[in-house]
C-alpha cells in the first residue's frame, strides 16, 4: 500500500507548484512529493520549500517510501527525534517529578551550549534527556542512586528507547556511551560528552546551592576547574554567579 501522503490519487490543488531557485531565481517545477529539483537555469539543487517533512521525520519507513533521503531530511529526523524523547523520558519517570525537571533543566542548559560548541544537537539533547534514566533501575537494584549504578543500568534502557523510536545505530551508540560514563570524563573526551558533562553540573549545582549555598570563591573555582568547555564555563557563571560574560 503506497503511503496517502505520496498517492498522486489524494494530492489536491497545489500539489504541483514552481519555486525560485535561490541562486538565480529562475522558476522551477514541482510535484509534492519532490525531495529536491535541480534547477535547469544553473544547475543548483535545491530542497523542496513546502516539502512536508511530517512523518518522514520519525518514520522508520520514510527512506524506503520517499526515497533516498536527503541530508536535510536527515537532520530534520534526528532534530524532532528528541522532542519525542522528551516525551519518552517523562513517561518513563511517571510521577517522579524530580528527575523530570533534572533532565529537563540539563537539555535546557544542553541546547544554549552545543551550537557555541559545534556539537551534534540530536545526541546532545537525547543524551541530556536520558541520562539519568537508570535512577530507577539503580535504586531497585542496589538501593543506591550512586553515579556508577545509573551509568551501568542507564545504558540499556536508553537503547530500548531510542530503537524504538527508530533513531539511527550511530546514534543510538554514541548517546549510550556517553550515559555509560556521564559522570566520569576519560582522558579523551568527544565534545558531545563534555556540552552534556558541563550542562549536567551546572544543574547539580544549582541543586546543591537550593539545598545549602556554597561559599562563592570555592563555587568559581569548582566551575574553572571542572568544566570542560568554554561556553560551559560561561554559562556556569552567568548562572551561578550572577556573571555578565
Amino acid at each position: 500500500m503506497k503511503c496517502p501522503g505520496q498517492d498522486s490519487r489524494y494530492w489536491k490543488q497545489g500539489a504541483i507548484f514552481e519555486a525560485k531557485c535561490p541562486k538565480c531565481g529562475h522558476e522551477v517545477e514541482f510535484f509534492k512529493d519532490d525531495t529536491t529539483r535541480r534547477c535547469k537555469n544553473c544547475g543548483h539543487r535545491f530542497l523542496n520549500p513546502k516539502l512536508d517533512f511530517g512523518c518522514a521525520s520519525y518514520c522508520q519507513y520514510a527512506e524506503q517510501c520517499l526515497g533516498s533521503l536527503p541530508p536535510e531530511l536527515l537532520a530534520e529526523k534526528d532534530d524532532l527525534l528528541k522532542n519525542r524523547v522528551a516525551i519518552e523520558m517523562k513517561r518513563y519517570f511517571g510521577q517522579d517529578f524530580k528527575r523530570i525537571g533534572h533532565a529537563a533543566n540539563v537539555a535546557r542548559y544542553a541546547e544554549q551550549i552545543v551550537n557555541e560548541e559545534q556539537g551534534t544537537p540530536a545526541v546532545v539533547l537525547c543524551a541530556a534527556y536520558l541520562h539519568d534514566i537508570g535512577i530507577h533501575e539503580a535504586e531497585r537494584k542496589y538501593n543506591s542512586t550512586a553515579a556508577r549504578y545509573q551509568e551501568k543500568e542507564g545504558s540499556p534502557i536508553a537503547r530500548g528507547i531510542l530503537t524504538k523510536l527508530g533513531a539511527r545505530e550511530a546514534l543510538i551508540d554514541e548517546v549510550c556511551d556517553i550515559i555509560g560514563h556521564h559522570h566520569h570524563p576519560r582522558d579523551k573526551e568527544t565534545i558531545n560528552f563534555k556540552i552534556l558533562y558541563d550542562a549536567d553540573l551546572i544543574v547539580n549545582l544549582e541543586e546543591r546551592q537550593k539545598e545549602k549555598e556554597i561559599e562563592r570563591d570555592r563555587l568559581s573555582k569548582i566551575i574553572e576547574k571542572t568544566c570542560l568547555t568554554d561556553t560551559g564555563k560561561r554559562l556556569a557563571r552567568k548562572v551561578l554567579l550572577g556573571a555578565k560574560k
